[in-house]
Order: C-alpha cells, then structure tokens, then sequence
C-alpha cells in the first residue's frame, strides 16, 4: 500500500480537530520593545496543537518586512502554514470574516473594536494569550469581563 492510505488518515484526523484562527501579526507582535518574532507564532501554534486544535494562521502582508526571521516566515507562507491578507488590506477583516463562517475562535489580544457593527460576536470569539519565554498561556474565558 502507498502513502495515500496515510495521507487520508491525516486528513480524517485534522478534519475532527476545532480550527482556531490565529491573529499572527497581533501574536508576532506580542512581545515588548522588540520587533515581530516568529518564534511567537510557532509557540501558539504548538501549544493549540498541543490541545487538539487545527491552527490556521492569517497575516497582514506587512509582517514580512517586520519580522525577525525572514526566511522562516518565507518559507511558513510558501507551505501554505501562514496565509497573507492582500498587500494593502487588514487582515482583520478576513480574520473576523473566515471566524465567522468557519464558528471558529481566534487568538488574539485585539479587540477588533473598530469592526464591532460588522462583526458584533468577535468578543466572544476571542482567545487572550501571553507568551513569555517561549512559554504560551491562553486565557479561556470568553465574553466581556463583568468589571
């Protein structure tokens, strides 16, 4: 037998797994004073997988010339494991927009507050996170906080 009987056991297998979208310009970003580290994005990534969760990472085209490790994020967006925005767009918007048809969460410490009409459930879909040394932390609680 091929690989092909592998390749559909791989497929069936990610297809139970919950997508969460991952906001990578907002994770890469993530740490203080210094620039965009891919290596942020790589830690979220491990620690949903880690979970059980199919991660789908989607950018600003702008992060490639922000980003630390430029081959890495080269060679991530070639294999089809980060997916740019359109040069000249937000990505917040295909971000929200694939959240929404796909019932997916997405990991991020923005609030998406200026696509609040459009996008009235984002709160509720979001999943805060801190990465520290390399160690990621994800907050579960969903909603406004009742402060």
């Amino acid at each position: 037998m091929g690989s092909s009987g592998l390749d559909e056991g791989h497929a069936a297998q990610r297809s139970k797994r919950t997508i969460v979208l991952i906001d990578g310009s907002n994770v890469a970003h993530s740490s203080e004073g210094e620039r965009a580290q891919l290596a942020n994005i790589v830690a979220v990534c491990d620690r949903l997988r880690e979970e059980g969760y199919e991660p789908l990472i989607l950018v600003d085209a702008a992060l490639r010339h922000q980003i630390d490790d430029r081959s890495g994020y080269e060679r991530m967006v070639e294999a089809g494991e980060i997916r740019q925005a359109p040069a000249g767009t937000d990505a917040d918007y295909f971000i929200l927009s694939f959240a929404r048809e796909l019932d997916a969460s997405i990991v991020s410490n923005d609030r998406y507050r200026d696509r609040q009409k459009a996008f009235p459930d984002a709160a509720k879909r979001l999943i805060k996170y801190m990465v520290m040394k390399g160690e990621v932390v994800l907050e579960r609680r969903t909603g406004r906080r009742e402060d």
